[in-house]
C-alpha cells in the first residue's frame, strides 16, 4: 500500500511508515494513492463481520502485509458485536459501544494497537493523541501494559464527562494523561507542534493515535460494511447513513467504504453548534468559529483535523462536495432528539441522538436510515440522567472505574510546558 503527503505530494511512504510516523511533513495527511474496489459485494455482504473484514482490509494491506499477517491483526483486534438495532420504520442504530471501552474508538484503536505493536522496532514509542472523549479511553486501553509504548494522552480539563475522564485517566503504568486548561482544538494544536518539533517527535519516537493516524481509519470501514450487511437482511433500499461528526474521521472512513463499492445512498454530517462543516458545505466558505462546550462534547471540534481527506476522497472519485448534507442541532434539538428516541423506548445518548435527528430532518418516505450509535448511553450518565429524567445504571467497565482517583497532570495549554513535561515523565 502507497500513501503520500496531502500537503507535499512527493512524500510518499509504506502503510508501515505511515502508521509509525502519524503525519507527514508540514503536518500533511497522509492518504492512499489508490482507493481498492471490492467486486462481487453481495456475496461480502453475506460474510460474518470479522471474515468480512480480513477480505476488506486485505484488499487494502495484503500486498504489503501478507493475508496471513491482516487476518491475525483482524481477528485480535474485532472481538466484540455491534448489533443493528431497529428504532422505528425508518431509522436503525449501529451500536458500536459494545467493546471494552464502550466507544466505536474501541475498533480503530484496537487494530492500531495491533499494528504498531507488530511493527515496533526495538526503540520504545510514544503515542501522543488529543481526546475530546472516548479516544483517550480506546487508546489507553488498547496500548495499556505494552513493553515498547508509552501513551501521552491530551485532553480539556472540565469538558468531558467525568465518567469518560476515570476511563483512562485512573490506569498509570504506561499511560500518562493531561488536563489541559482550554478545549479540544487547543490540545490538537498542541500535538500537532509536538510533532513539529525535532528534539520531541525524535528524541521520544512520537507517533499519534487520533484519527489522523491512516490504520484507525482503515479499521473503522469494516463497520459501515457490517452496517449496510444486517440493513441489506431488512430492507431492501441502499441505507442513508448519518455520522454524528466531531474529528470527521468516522466520515471519513464511511467514504472509503463507499469508495469500495459499499452500496450507500448518501452520508450526513451530522454536528452540534460547532458547524464548521455544515456552513462549509452551505456557503463555500472555511470559517471556523471558537469552539462552542455542548452536551455532545465528543463532537466539540471547529477544526476537523480530518476534512481534507473527506474533500480528496471526493475530488479523486468526482464525487461533488454538494452531494454530502451538512445538518447542524442546537442544544435544544438534541435534547428534543433524545427524548424522542426514548418516548419510541429507546435510549441513547447525545451523539447518537443528533445523527438520529438528522437522519428524520433528511429522510423522504420511501428511504431507510441507518445513525451510528458511537457511545454507550452510561458514558453521558450526567446528561441522559438529567434529559430524559433517569437513573441509568452503570455497566461493570464504569463501575469498575467510577471512585478510583484522577492521576492527570494539569497544564496551560503551553507547547513550552508540555514539553518539559513530556520529557520529566518519559526520559
Amino acid at each position: 500500500m502507497e500513501l503520500y503527503n496531502l500537503k507535499h505530494p512527493s512524500q510518499k511512504v509504506s502503510f508501515k511508515e505511515a502508521v509509525q510516523l502519524g503525519l507527514g511533513k508540514d503536518r500533511g495527511l497522509f492518504f492512499p494513492t489508490q482507493i481498492p474496489v471490492l467486486h462481487d459485494i453481495e456475496a461480502l455482504l453475506a460474510m460474518p463481520f470479522v471474515e468480512r473484514s480480513k477480505k476488506v482490509l486485505g484488499a487494502w494491506l495484503a500486498s504489503e502485509l501478507g493475508q496471513d499477517a491482516v487476518d491475525k491483526l483482524v481477528e485480535r483486534a474485532f472481538n466484540f458485536d455491534l448489533p443493528l438495532v431497529a428504532v422505528d420504520e425508518q431509522r436503525s442504530c449501529l451500536e458500536l459501544f459494545h467493546g471494552p471501552t464502550l466507544a466505536f474508538k474501541d475498533f480503530g484503536a484496537r487494530f492500531m494497537a495491533q499494528c504498531i505493536n507488530a511493527f515496533a522496532q526495538d526503540s520504545r514509542l510514544t503515542i501522543l493523541t488529543a481526546t475530546s472523549g472516548d479516544t483517550g479511553a480506546a487508546v489507553a486501553d488498547a496500548f495499556y501494559g505494552l513493553d515498547k509504548v508509552n501513551v501521552v494522552v491530551l485532553y480539556p480539563k472540565g469538558k468531558i464527562s467525568e465518567l469518560q475522564e476515570k476511563m483512562f485517566t485512573t490506569l498509570g503504568n504506561n499511560i500518562h494523561t493531561v488536563a489541559v486548561a482550554s478545549d479540544f482544538d487547543a490540545c490538537q494544536h498542541l500535538v500537532k507542534q509536538a510533532f513539529e518539533d525535532s528534539d520531541v517527535r525524535d528524541g521520544l519516537h512520537l507517533n499519534s493515535a487520533n484519527s489522523i493516524n491512516i490504520s484507525r481509519l482503515l479499521a473503522q470501514i469494516c463497520y459501515y460494511f457490517e452496517a449496510v450487511a444486517q440493513s441489506k437482511q431488512r430492507h431492501e433500499a441502499d441505507p442513508v447513513i448519518a455520522v454524528p461528526s466531531g474529528n470527521f474521521g468516522n466520515l471519513t472512513a464511511g467514504l472509503f467504504a463507499k469508495a469500495m463499492g459499499l452500496p450507500v445512498k448518501r452520508f450526513i454530517a451530522a454536528t452540534n453548534a460547532n458547524d464548521t462543516v455544515p456552513r462549509y458545505l452551505e456557503t463555500g466558505d472555511w470559517q471556523p468559529n471558537p469552539t462552542q462546550a455542548t452536551m455532545s462534547n465528543a463532537m466539540d471540534v471547529s477544526e476537523p483535523s480530518n476534512w481534507p481527506r473527506v474533500e480528496a476522497i471526493c475530488e479523486k472519485l468526482g464525487w461533488p462536495l454538494a452531494d454530502l448534507v451538512g445538518i447542524r442541532l442546537s442544544e435544544a434539538q438534541t435534547s428534543e432528539a433524545l427524548a424522542e428516541l426514548y418516548a419510541k423506548g429507546y435510549v441513547s445518548e447525545p451523539h447518537a441522538a443528533i445523527a438520529a435527528r438528522a437522519l428524520t430532518l433528511n429522510l423522504v418516505p420511501d428511504e431507510v436510515g441507518i445513525f451510528l450509535g458511537t457511545a454507550h448511553p452510561a458514558k453521558f450518565k450526567d446528561v441522559v440522567d438529567r434529559e430524559l429524567n433517569l437513573d441509568l445504571p452503570l455497566p461493570a467497565e464504569l463501575k469498575a472505574v467510577e471512585h478510583k482517583p484522577i492521576l492527570s497532570a494539569e497544564l496551560a495549554a503551553d507547547f513550552a510546558q508540555l514539553k518539559s513535561h513530556l520529557f520529566a515523565v518519559l526520559s
